[in-house]
């Protein structure tokens, strides 16, 4: 099966020999992670399979949150973690995203636009449920910065689950409508107006034309059940990668082919580009140092959880079948298996790390 490791590893050197002047240090490490994830290089431990009379070897991860290898467990850990935060009441996917005018502007400074965007964003839905036409209260919120299209081109967007309803200022519940929130176009004029005004006090701002603050920009909102599906529906956005692994179906000739779903027709589709395109478009999705990418406001950030306690209160435990009990149990965590005959593996020793894989 073709890995992104192996793309790095076969066309990494040439591309960081064309482009490594400009390359950032995110993007090397980011590479050299995931080229030497689960190899020698980084060492592991020597297993005995007693019914096929072999030794297994178990090569240490990278950890690398852009590493197809190493996120796959990630997202139900952090369900396990969210129980607290599940209210027992209906909740909304509300998505902005960046207009294609400032995505240049976004990949050459990452950090501060989507920073701003976040910002911006979660103000404008907080301010907008504020009025007494639609929600009237404080609403409960986490969000999740995503940047890829499923053809792995770079279009920068947040995800926000949000609570159906909102907590008044007197401590009363105000829930919304089953199916209705906020109106987008509104949100979209207050989004931009926002992103605008923190904008300009940057020296970014004279970088983008002026037609961009009069164009609409693109807000989406839609109803995704309750607590816990809607939790659900954002974990997956949460830990998955520009691509998966399953996704490369070839590498032939420095060229590559992966699949993916076309959003209109939900139909399987192959798009092939050379390596050093498919180098780049995965890049440009790694983030910068440190940055984190899931954030919580309104009821759900964390200076607020005594008024999520309230909240909790004031619902009644029958408005959403909500089972938090669901997301707490969790299997044993499997005993490490024979990859050939599913038999325990006995572990023999630990290996030393060998260095940088050639």
């Amino acid at each position: 099966m073709v890995e992104v490791a192996e793309i790095f590893r076969l066309h990494g050197p040439a591309y960081r020999e064309k482009f490594g002047d400009r390359m950032l240090p995110s993007h090397r490490r980011a590479m050299q992670d995931i080229e030497l994830c689960r190899t020698p290089s980084r060492g592991g431990q020597l297993y005995y399979c007693p019914q096929c009379d072999e030794q297994r070897f178990s090569y240490h991860s990278c950890q690398n949150r852009h590493c197809p290898k190493c996120q796959n467990d990630k997202a139900n850990e952090w369900l396990k973690q969210q129980t607290e935060l599940l209210l027992p009441t209906h909740h909304f996917l509300v998505t902005f995203t960046l207009p294609a005018e400032l995505r240049p502007l976004a990949r050459s400074h990452q950090k501060p636009i989507y920073n701003l965007l976040f910002r911006a964003s979660s103000a404008a839905l907080l301010q907008l449920a504020q009025d007494p036409h639609f929600v009237g209260g404080r609403l409960g919120m986490v969000g999740v910065l995503h940047t890829w299209t499923r053809q792995l081109l770079y279009h920068p967007h947040v995800h926000y689950i949000v609570t159906g309803g909102g907590l008044t200022d007197h401590g009363r519940w105000l829930s919304s409508r089953k199916h209705f929130l906020v109106p987008v176009k509104a949100l979209s004029k207050i989004f931009r107006a926002k992103f605008r005004d923190q904008l300009i006090k940057t020296e970014l701002f004279v970088q983008l034309k002026p037609p961009v603050w009069q164009k609409d920009w693109v807000v989406h909102s839609e109803p995704v059940g309750c607590g816990e599906a809607a939790f659900k529906y954002l974990a997956p956005y949460i830990f998955r990668v520009a691509i998966s692994n399953y996704r490369l179906c070839q590498l032939h000739y420095g060229q590559v082919t992966f699949s993916y779903k076309e959003s209109a027709t939900d139909q399987l589709q192959h798009c092939t580009i050379s390596a050093q395109e498919f180098i780049r478009r995965f890049l440009q999705h790694v983030l910068p140092p440190r940055f984190i990418k899931v954030r919580y406001y309104g009821l759900l950030s964390p200076a607020q959880r005594p008024l999520l306690q309230k909240a909790r209160q004031l619902l009644p435990a029958t408005s959403c079948k909500l089972t938090s009990a669901a997301l707490k149990t969790t299997a044993p965590p499997p005993r490490l298996t024979c990859p050939q005959c599913r038999a325990p593996l006995t572990l023999l020793g630990t290996l030393a790390p060998r260095g940088r894989a050639p």
